[in-house]
């Protein structure tokens, strides 16, 4: 007996591998994205309400009609064509199974799907598991920019799909109107899908107001838009994601999700319409707590002699190591994020973890900051008593 040939291609996350590490070690837990203060009151009694109403059997596979209603009506203002709940949308469990529905639904065997790097690790693994090939392009460091001359020297005539993440996880960058545009170029040029993952649509920085790229007229009738609640909400273990695309790419999704998880958890479904429903007050709120989150772990890490961009958007930094005073400085950054969990206390990613080119990644780590002011605090002390 043995396993798929598809599974020596990829390994269990990085990511989810560091909170074991700080668990272990009893860090600060700044890898994994996820935040360390509580889901909105409102949105919390709603699941109870739900629950205790008797909401708890399978939904409509595609999502609970409330909620597809919702996201049609919000996808409608925002993507510039008529949304129908009946047909363009479907309910996923998380972003993450959106993602590998969706290129399954487009790719065959042997097909290739452009993807930027550093990338999220479920992106490579999402065309391996349809048994296509992921072509990576680089954005390189300080500034992260997307080259469109190194996205259009990647295409191949295999190339079928680009899969295109902003706000931008780990780097933080909110891909500009010039780099968007380049990839339109490349898109219409190649007759290419384009598959999105906008989970940080409400987390951006310095008046930033996020446009989904589906929502631009020569992309409108080839792009997938998944995004989610987990990030925004402070939900990220009610696993609530979506899609939202043209008719002739849902009917496949939809297809692929119902046998994949059936449906997503019903009285979260039902609970999500809460969510959705928050006054703009809360979505100011939110801005206004992570610019003061950004700000001061951008202190922290300066004060200890990173080396760092300030992100634009999400709520992820990477950061270069390699002109701290300690000889760890040196590590390898698998080595540096084990030595940040065990001796300083504070949990990292590995900055390479997100690239699959040679070379690339070298002497960075990536701090996520969801998190309370004091427990950024927190880590700061440490930081700050064994780095410098």
């Amino acid at each position: 007996m043995q396993t798929s040939k598809r599974l020596t291609l990829f390994r269990e996350s990085v990511i989810r591998d560091m909170t074991r590490l700080a668990l272990k070690h009893n860090a600060i837990n700044l890898s994994q994205g996820f935040p360390d203060f509580d889901t909105p009151e409102p949105v919390k009694e709603a699941a109870v309400r739900a629950i205790q109403s008797g909401l708890n059997q399978y939904a409509i596979t595609w999502g609970y009609p409330p909620l597809r209603e919702k996201l049609a009506e919000l996808y409608t203002a925002r993507l510039g064509w008529n949304v129908h709940p009946d047909k363009h949308v479907t309910v996923t469990c998380g972003v993450s199974e959106g993602i590998i529905t969706a290129v399954q639904s487009i790719l065959n065997p042997g097909d290739e799907m452009l993807i930027l790097e550093p990338a999220h690790d479920n992106f490579r693994p999402s065309a391996f598991i349809a048994n296509a090939v992921p072509v990576s392009v680089a954005l390189d460091a300080p500034d992260y920019r997307l080259e469109v001359a190194k996205l259009r020297a990647a295409v191949t005539p295999k190339t079928r799909a680009m899969l295109l993440n902003t706000p931008h996880n780990p780097t933080g960058r909110v891909f500009d109107q010039e780099e968007i545009a380049g990839v339109i170029e490349v898109v219409l040029e190649n007759d290419l899908v384009l598959i999105t993952d906008e989970i940080y649509d409400r987390i951006l920085y310095d008046g930033r107001i996020h446009q989904s790229p589906g929502s631009l007229e020569p992309l409108k009738d080839r792009t997938i838009t998944i995004g989610g609640l987990g990030k925004t909400f402070a939900m990220t273990g009610w696993r609530l994601g979506y899609v939202i695309a043209p008719e002739r790419f849902a009917e496949g999704i939809r297809t692929l999700h119902d046998y994949t998880t059936i449906c997503a958890a019903t009285p979260l479904q039902a609970a999500a319409v809460a969510a959705l429903a928050m006054p703009e007050s809360f979505f100011e709120q939110t801005t206004s707590d992570y610019h003061q989150r950004r700000a001061l772990i951008m202190e922290i890490l300066t004060d200890v002699g990173f080396q760092a961009s300030t992100p634009q958007g999400a709520y992820y930094i990477m950061a270069d190591y390699s002109q701290l005073p300690i000889p760890q400085a040196s590590l390898a950054p698998t080595e540096f994020a084990y030595f940040m969990a065990s001796d300083v206390g504070v949990a990292v990613v590995p900055g390479d973890s997100f690239y699959s080119l040679e070379g690339y990644g070298r002497s960075t780590i990536r701090f996520a900051f969801p998190k309370k002011i004091s427990t950024l605090e927190q880590a700061g002390e440490r930081l700050l008593a064994r780095l410098k």
